[in-house]
């Protein structure tokens, strides 16, 4: 069962190389991500056996699924095959697919923010920003010069900003969780938060709270912003004259440094596991190892879609792809990546509810520090329950 995904698709193209391979005929369902996880939560209480390979989010529900038994530990299995290579994949997906110790999953899809920017508009300014301080004097500078066009857009929708913001607080130096305990309140995730909040109500568009990515991207897509940071996965979209305006002038370009330098996330955004109730896990192993191998992942980043594998990345041939600029961001953010947009926790969407409320306080100009000070000691208090909920 998988995700309906660039990705899925192409390999269920491929599949009959893989069921000349072993033998057997291969049943692949693409669903979309409600439907999936609705499958999941059906079969998986159910102890079902007719789902073998199953495409999961490292970050979003492998923990619960690893917590419930419900996935094979790989461990043995990445460690022991020579040819496969588990070390060729970067550190920080291969990192994120470990939970309590065991490899739960295999990553196949990664994903950075990339910092899209119109390079007709910065020209004069010395190119497109470095630093975050840059981006946000650019921005606030562009937003006064034309009434109506933005200096930056972004998400800022309370629960779906925090994976975007996640970049901007790796970079001020915090991070969701700090010695066990939460880290949203230390002084590094105040600053990233004012920061964050400042740049999207000076230099955002109103409305900016109701952002999502689908509301954000039609808006630097029409010309109507200098700067947009999101999914380099979505870079197509400015490309595309159906729905863009900005083909010939969007430029790309890293995430901008912080004062902890720039340490933007890079993320498996999906990762093949194997159902723990499986009958045929050693077939099951041989799909993963097929399609998640080194030549599978050149081929298929070579086609566009980005893989987790270094070897991938560390070969032109795999990147002519993509523009040149934007290659070269994706290989420096994958390069200085942080393997998660969000905390480890059972409860994800109840932890980003939580964390995301300083950031709408902030855009919408309102002060940060007190919201700040009452989402720390609940997301203090959420990491206690949770965390006795996983010993349980």
């Amino acid at each position: 069962m998988a995700i309906n995904h660039v990705w899925s698709q192409a390999i269920k193209g491929r599949m009959s190389e893989f069921e000349d391979r072993i033998g057997r005929k291969v049943s692949m369902a693409l669903l979309t991500a409600d439907q999936l996880a609705s499958s999941y939560n059906v079969k998986l209480n159910a102890s079902a056996t007719d789902v073998d390979v199953m495409m999961v989010r490292a970050l979003q529900e492998q923990l619960v699924f690893g917590h419930n038994g419900w996935l094979t530990d790989l461990t043995d299995r990445v460690e022991s095959d020579t040819a496969y290579d588990w070390s060729d994949f970067q550190q920080a997906p291969r990192e994120a697919s470990v939970t309590a110790g065991k490899v739960l999953s295999v990553p196949v899809v990664t994903e950075r923010p990339a910092l899209y920017y119109r390079k007709d508009l910065v020209e004069g300014l010395g190119g497109p920003p470095r630093t975050l301080d840059d981006l946000m004097a650019m921005s606030l500078d562009l937003t006064k010069r034309d009434k109506g066009f933005f200096g930056y857009v972004g998400r800022g929708q309370r629960s779906g900003a925090v994976t975007q913001w996640s970049s901007f607080l790796y970079s001020f130096g915090g991070d969701f969780v700090v010695d066990g305990k939460s880290g949203i309140g230390t002084p590094e995730a105040l600053a990233a938060y004012k920061y964050y909040g400042k740049l999207l109500e000076r230099a955002g568009p109103p409305g900016a709270t109701n952002m999502s990515l689908e509301q954000a991207l039609p808006v630097f897509a029409q010309g109507k912003a200098a700067f947009f940071i999101d999914a380099d996965a979505v870079y197509s979209n400015f490309l595309d004259p159906k729905i863009s305006t900005v083909g010939k002038t969007v430029g790309f370009a890293p995430f901008p440094a912080g004062p902890a330098g720039s340490r933007p996330h890079n993320i498996p955004s999906w990762s093949l596991g194997i159902n723990e109730f499986s009958l045929l896990r050693d077939d099951a192993w041989e799909f993963i190892q097929w399609a998640s191998s080194p030549e599978m992942a050149a081929e298929l980043q070579a086609a566009g879609i980005p893989s987790a594998r270094q070897s991938a990345w560390s070969d032109a041939k795999t990147l002519a792809t993509f523009p040149p600029e934007l290659a070269e961001a994706m290989r420096l953010n994958a390069e200085r990546g942080v393997g998660r947009d969000r905390p480890s926790v059972l409860q994800v969407g109840r932890a980003r509810d939580i964390i995301g409320r300083p950031l709408v306080a902030g855009i919408l100009g309102d002060s940060v520090e007190p919201v700040v000070r009452d989402a720390d000691a609940e997301f203090a208090d959420f990491l206690v329950r949770d965390n006795r909920h996983r010993e349980s």
